[in-house]
């Protein structure tokens, strides 16, 4: 097992540049922090590449992966590699996976434009409840981005993601349809009738571009019996998801 004590130490400052999208894709790589989140991504075969622990969470690292993986920090080094305030004593260094071939697009979600992390995080992680693989990413935040991969609790392992955009979904999508999750004006998820679909979901301030519902085979409206305009786009998405894939 290898030691860290340094805040400099080169390994350090590298794995801490992956807070940042330019250095996460330019390596390939991503990190992720706590016991949960790491343990989901190893079980859904995310490749790990080393260990961050401090001297309390080495024997719960060591029932997850093996020695070698493994590194022991001080506390202090623990405390730059972490964004939390108290810091979990558990950090990842993992391998983006490969993009996944367009011929494996199944149904599941289109997040267009989805610019919260943790809207976005949570819209994955439902996606992976509802066994839903496919979840298509047009625009906004990083999915591999910490805040992403901390609110999804590391079931983006779980899922396929496809980085593409508006248009490349459009050539790609196949047999699934496109089902717009439109504030008014849509029929209501016991209505739809697509095996096969993508359900997409818009921005939080602006929704689903206008052309972009054009280009849509369906549109799909929550009706709120309530006196809320709107609700938000991880929650409704969520449910829609729900309602739709179990109905």
């Amino acid at each position: 097992m290898k030691t860290i004590n340094s805040r400099t130490n080169d390994t350090i400052k590298h794995v801490v540049s992956l807070y940042q999208k330019k250095q996460r894709s330019a390596h390939k790589q991503f990190i992720a922090e706590g016991l949960r989140t790491c343990a989901t991504l190893i079980e859904s075969g995310m490749q790990l590449i080393q260990f961050f622990v401090t001297e309390q969470h080495v024997s719960a690292a060591q029932k997850l992966v093996n020695e070698t993986m493994i590194t022991l920090v001080a506390d202090s080094v623990m405390e730059k590699l972490s964004s939390a305030t108290t810091p979990s004593g558990i950090v990842g260094q993992f391998a983006m996976p490969e993009a996944h071939s367009a011929h494996t697009l199944s149904s599941g979600l289109v997040l267009a434009e989805i610019s919260d992390p943790g809207n976005m995080g949570t819209l994955i992680r439902t996606a992976a409840a509802l066994n839903q693989k496919s979840v298509v990413i047009v625009g906004g935040t990083d999915p591999y981005s910490p805040k992403v991969i901390q609110s999804s609790a590391g079931t983006i392992g779980m899922v396929h993601i496809f980085q593409w955009e508006w248009h490349e979904l459009l050539e790609h999508k196949g047999k699934n349809q496109l089902i717009a999750l439109v504030v008014s004006g849509g029929k209501t998820p016991s209505e739809m009738n697509a095996p096969h679909a993508l359900l997409v979901v818009g921005s939080e301030a602006h929704g689903i571009p206008e052309q972009w519902v054009s280009d849509c085979d369906m549109r799909m409206t929550l009706a709120m019996p309530g006196s809320t305009e709107s609700l938000n786009a991880a929650v409704a998405g969520s449910i829609a998801l729900y309602v739709w894939s179990v109905s």
